[in-house]
């Protein structure tokens, strides 16, 4: 075997090859639903249309290809493409398939480099940690070239991943809307690595905590100062390649679940020690600021319903489907109902209820329980009387950068109800979907020419990925405690594997 040294010294003057992939999946331990197959879009390499495919993305596969391609001596390989929404952990059968198919794309030709897009918080039934588990494959198969990783600001990283990789690179921003920017700086690491101008080496520190979900906002609160700190010396320090911050990700029951503090350096082991410690220093700090202080339900409502400015924008934290929960939660629902709201807009994942309102029809009346059929952690079966006001094919673009880089996004058939209360000139709408999708977007309900300055209450099922989305157009966002699972308060939850001693648990 030889060393990495003398292998990059030895590709440095010729054309090289670069093999990019992505496996990506935040699994959620407390939603019952394995993640199977059909959940995942998978765009394999060989597949003619997949260049305009990530050309229209934002995302880190895309900051690959726009260093990649502007090399004169590479040639892409493109491997595995496979992205899934959140959900509960990756059967074990599809897990295996998936992995082996990723090292199999990457070998149809010789590489001299890799450049890996994982989660970070994936979970299989079968390897709690399992991006450590892919990666760790990964390395056995390639095992003298550098390979370049990204990860989600959600993950929970183990230390073994540092040992399989040459760099990892994290986003820095939540919402999500650096990660191009991350996938090119990844790509620019690698570059400089088999030029050989570079020597990365690598350190992470991981406080004892658990970083609130409430408080993954890196643009205000508790977290910006710090994640403009980690972006400040990226640009300030040369020597610093990557300086990444991440919260972690708290509805993961893993070993290693929690925030950490990932540091990069040209060949400088110290420098990247002492940045790491200082900057997870800064998280263990803020820790008594991290206090769970969000309304329930009931009085998020009543509350938006007295505002003086709309629309105003409830954030869904326990149905927050970017998290891996139902999408068919109806607390929130049964409130504006119980409370007689107008002018509100609820998506609601529900494919028996799109099913009855096309066998009823356009202009048809519309009466039946809707949502919390999922399980019983998200409120019971709702019901609602309206008429059927259209139907959609569920899919629609977002062309400006929103939480994790997404352009194309669907739902499956959609129905939208005019609801009872409704008057001439104030809606109540129920989306009603066959797809669970995050509202990353606010194309999500535009599209379906619901206008959100229109209305008066936006119910979004998330609770820090919508912001992008939704600050726009919201007068105010509040995030609100609602039961499910991804519940706010870790206390809902009952941990296996997760130490017992990490602040915040309880």
């Amino acid at each position: 075997m030889r060393p990495l040294t003398l292998l990059l010294l030895a590709t440095a003057a010729q054309a090289q090859t670069i093999g990019v992939a992505m496996l990506m999946h935040e699994s959620n331990s407390f939603n019952g639903h394995p993640t199977e197959r059909a959940d995942f879009t998978l765009v394999p390499g060989t597949a003619p249309n997949w260049r305009p495919f990530f050309d229209a993305q934002k995302n880190e596969v895309t900051g690959f290809l726009d260093v990649l391609t502007k090399e004169k001596n590479v040639k892409i390989v493109q491997g595995l493409y496979g992205s899934a929404t959140p959900k509960g952990p990756v059967a074990k059968a599809v897990y295996e398939s998936l992995v082996t198919e990723l090292i199999s794309s990457l070998k149809s030709q010789k590489l001299d480099a890799i450049l890996l897009a994982l989660h970070g918080a994936m979970v299989a039934e079968h390897f709690p940690q399992a991006d450590e588990e892919t990666l760790r494959r990964v390395r056995q198969a390639f095992p003298d070239i550098p390979i370049v990783v990204t990860h989600d600001f959600h993950a929970n990283i183990s230390p073994q991943t540092l040992n399989y990789c040459t760099a990892l690179i994290v986003y820095q921003q939540t919402p999500h809307i650096d990660t191009r920017a991350r996938g090119q700086r990844a790509a620019n690491i690698l570059m400089r690595t088999l030029r050989g101008e570079i020597k990365p080496v690598q350190s992470m520190v991981k406080p004892p905590m658990v970083f609130n979900i409430l408080y993954h906002n890196t643009f205000v609160g508790v977290l910006h100062p710090i994640t403009q700190d980690s972006i400040n010396l990226e640009t300030s320090n040369p020597k610093i390649l990557s300086a990444s911050v991440v919260a972690g990700y708290q509805y993961a029951d893993v070993p290693f679940m929690g925030p950490a503090v990932v540091i990069v350096a040209d060949g400088d082991r110290n420098l990247a020690e002492r940045e790491a410690k200082r900057l997870s220093d800064r998280l263990w700090a803020v820790r008594d600021q991290l206090k769970i202080n969000a309304p329930n339900a009931a009085n998020a409502v009543k509350n938006a319903m007295r505002a003086t400015k709309f629309p105003v924008a409830l954030m869904d934290t326990g149905d927050n489907i970017g998290g891996g929960s139902a999408g068919d939660s109806t607390f929130l629902l049964s409130e504006l109902l119980k409370q007689k709201a107008d002018g509100w807009v609820v998506v609601m994942y529900d494919p028996a209820a799109v099913a009855a309102a096309l066998k009823s029809g356009i202009g048809a009346n519309f009466d039946m329980p809707v949502g919390g059929k999922s399980d019983k952690q998200h409120g019971l079966p709702v019901r609602v009387r309206g008429r059927v006001r259209s139907f959609d094919d569920g899919e629609y673009i977002e062309t400006a950068v929103r939480h994790g880089g997404s352009t194309f996004y669907h739902m499956g058939l959609t129905a939208v109800i005019e609801a009872e209360g409704s008057t001439l000139t104030m809606k109540n709408y129920l989306v009603l979907t066959n797809q669970r999708s995050s509202p990353n977007s606010i194309h999500q309900i535009v599209h379906l020419g619901i206008y959100p300055e229109r209305q008066k209450i936006l119910i979004a099922k998330g609770t820090i990925a919508p912001r992008a989305a939704y600050e726009p157009v919201a007068a105010e966002i509040v995030l609100v405690d609602t039961p499910g699972a991804t519940a706010v308060n870790p206390a809902h939850f009952t941990f296996r594997l997760v130490p017992k001693d990490l602040f915040g648990l309880k």
